[in-house]
Formats: structure tokens, C-alpha cells, sequence
């Protein structure tokens, strides 16, 4: 028998690139996934190209924006009247923006994106998991960050609004964003039955995460990066295997945990970061 029959998955970002590749390893794996992307045509491609690497796949489109709170909430409240448990999510969502734009919300897209999906995204289903946890089998957040260097979080300016910004300036600190939100979530939901890893995958060629970039970097992570393919081996490794249920609010690649050095082994920074997110989402999931 697959080893998540009868579970279900949701991912986010499932269109392309990382997550899809996420999508069809858990859709092999025997589980009914949640396919969510920025709208249900995107999200029909998505489960078409699956389906042709898993026939028999058990999959569902979700449409959701999820650079908009607004929609991050009716997606979730949607999910909520189809599924009353979560057993696995994957939220692999994110951009990379040459210039500064702003949401019809008035967030950065980039930190409303990178940062705040994976906050209200997973805070809207925590519920859900838990309910999904067994003595078994534990509920599985798996989140796609990186390793972010000696980046720190200027937390005069997450939003990138003073000086001149450029997407390096604002994505580095967004991916150690998601590696103290993993943290917290961790610490949150000890005794749950819900573990939260984070994952860096390196780079992944031939996405569509630098189609606004392009120049030198793009080029090189084309040239150099992995298939998703192989890039979704460690998210999957951590959302479905044995070994990594018991592990929780570490950073991995290849299977491997990876220190968090700087401001990502901070508790301090883990909670301002928290209590921002708190404040931009209206919303604390105590």
C-alpha cells in the first residue's frame, strides 16, 4: 500500500517548478493532493501534467493568490467545506520581483508573498493538521526556504520601503523569515502531533520564480541548478517518511539538518517576527 493512502496534502505554489514536483511525489505516494496556484486554470495545467506522470493520481485544484490575504482566507474557508483534516503541507510559494510593487492590500508583493502566505497559510490549518495528527503518523508542515548567509531582518523595514530596493536586497531576508516562522510554528505545536521543518533545495533550474529577474542570476541557476525533480526529494523525504516524524523545527538539505547561524538561532527574533506577522495579518494563532 502507498504510504500516504487515504491522506490528505495540500501544496502550495503547485503550478510549477519545486512544488509541483512536490505535488506529484505525494500524489505517488498514494495521497489526495491539494493542488493550489494563483488561479484554477493554472492549477487544471498543473494536475494535467502531473497525470501524466502519475496516472492514477487523486488530485484537486485550489485557486488562490496568495500575495492577498483576502483570498489566502476564502481559499482556506473553500478547503475547509471540502477537507476536515490536513495530514501533509508544503508550501513551496514564492517570488523573486526586480522592482518594488505593492498589493492591492498595500503589502511589498515580495514579503506578502515569501513571508506572509506561509504565516496565514499555515496559521488558517493548524487546526486541520492537528486534527490530521495520529500517534502513527504526525501531521507534516514542510516550508521552502534557504540558507540565507549572515542576512538579517531589518525589522524597521520588512517591506523594503526605504532606499533603493532590488530583489536582493528584499528576498534574502524573507527566506530566514521563513526559516523563524518554521521555528515558531515548531515550538508552537509541540504535544500536537504536528511537526514543521523548513528546506533549503539549492538552486532549480528551468522554474519560473526568476522570469522577472533574468540577467547573470537567472542564467546561472539555469545553467547550474537542479531538476525539481531532485530538488523535491528532501520535502518530500521530511513530509513523508518514518525517520522525519519526529523531528521538528530544524533547517535540511539532502536529508541533512543544516545549522541556522545568526539571527535564525535568535528566539528573540523568532517572536518580533511573530508578533509582525500578528499585526499585518489582523490574526494571532495563539
Amino acid at each position: 500500500m502507498a504510504r500516504l493512502s487515504g491522506r490528505i496534502a495540500v501544496v502550495t505554489g503547485a503550478a510549477g517548478g519545486i512544488g509541483r514536483a512536490v505535488a506529484a511525489g505525494l500524489a505517488r505516494e498514494g495521497a489526495a493532493v491539494v493542488v493550489v496556484a494563483r488561479s484554477q486554470a493554472r492549477a487544471q495545467a498543473a494536475m494535467a501534467d502531473i497525470r501524466t506522470r502519475v496516472p492514477a493520481a487523486q488530485l484537486e485544484p485550489l485557486a488562490c493568490d496568495l500575495s492577498l490575504q483576502s483570498s489566502i482566507r476564502s481559499a482556506m474557508a473553500e478547503l475547509g467545506t471540502r477537507h476536515d483534516r490536513v495530514d501533509v503541507l508544503v508550501n513551496t510559494a514564492g517570488v523573486f520581483r526586480k522592482e518594488r510593487h505593492e498589493t492591492a492590500e498595500g503589502l511589498e508583493l515580495t514579503f506578502a508573498t515569501n513571508v506572509m502566505s506561509y504565516f496565514l497559510v499555515t496559521g488558517l490549518l493548524l487546526d486541520a493538521l492537528k486534527k490530521g495528527a495520529t500517534a502513527a503518523m504526525p501531521s507534516r508542515i514542510v516550508n521552502i526556504a534557504s540558507k540565507y548567509g549572515n542576512v538579517q531582518l531589518p525589522f524597521d523595514d520588512l517591506q523594503t520601503a526605504t532606499g533603493k530596493y532590488s530583489f536582493l536586497r528584499s528576498t534574502p531576508p524573507t527566506m530566514l523569515a521563513r526559516v523563524l516562522l518554521t521555528q515558531e510554528f515548531a515550538e508552537r505545536l509541540r504535544g500536537t502531533g504536528v511537526v514543521a521543518n523548513a528546506v533549503h533545495p539549492g538552486l532549480v533550474r528551468s522554474t519560473g520564480l526568476l522570469q522577472d529577474v533574468g540577467g547573470p542570476f537567472r542564467w546561472i541557476t539555469n545553467t547550474l541548478g537542479k531538476t525539481a525533480e531532485r530538488a523535491a526529494d528532501t520535502p518530500l523525504w521530511l513530509a513523508t517518511s518514518p525517520e522525519a516524524a519526529a523531528v521538528t523545527g530544524k533547517l535540511w538539505a539532502k536529508r541533512k539538518q543544516l545549522p541556522t547561524p545568526g539571527m535564525g538561532s535568535d528566539p528573540e527574533a523568532r517572536q518580533r517576527l511573530w508578533e509582525a506577522c500578528t499585526r499585518l495579518a489582523g490574526t494571532d494563532f495563539a
